[in-house]
């Protein structure tokens, strides 16, 4: 019981080891509410993380034309696993945002600073509903 303890307080000290390599995701999409060009929605690329919180890799808003694209690095000893979040108030009044989790597969993944390959969601509405959407107000 005591090395368990001892192996999972040590797991997230891993990703800051020097031994780790840096790896790099990219995504991109379109955003519409309700047929119309979503703009100013705030998007965060991530590396979700087991034992510690998730690694912000980078974040912006959708277009005017409801386009975005982001992409960011981190290093780790292990593969990335990087998600994309959406946060919105299309269709919706609560005093915080909606939130949409996407996983980008590990194909997409690559290794160094700058990706190679750019994982595409394509259009989403986000007045649909969405398995795992949930709400967050400390985005």
């Amino acid at each position: 019981m005591k090395s368990l303890l001892i192996i999972s307080l040590s797991l997230p000290l891993l990703s800051a080891l020097p031994w780790g390599t840096v790896q790099s995701a990219a995504v991109k999409g379109k955003l519409v509410c309700n047929g119309e060009p979503a703009g100013d929605v705030k998007v965060k690329l991530y590396d979700v993380d087991t034992f510690d919180p998730d690694d912000l890799m980078a974040e912006g808003v959708s277009s005017a034309k409801g386009t975005f694209q982001l992409s960011g690095s981190e290093k780790e000893s292990t593969t990335i696993d990087p998600k994309v979040n959406i946060y919105h108030k299309c269709n919706y009044n609560g005093m915080c945002l909606k939130k949409i989790a996407i996983v980008i597969p590990k194909d997409f993944v690559t290794e160094g600073e700058t990706p190679q390959k750019v994982f595409d969601i394509g259009e989403i509405n986000l007045a649909g509903r969405f398995s795992g959407e949930t709400t967050d107000c400390l985005n």
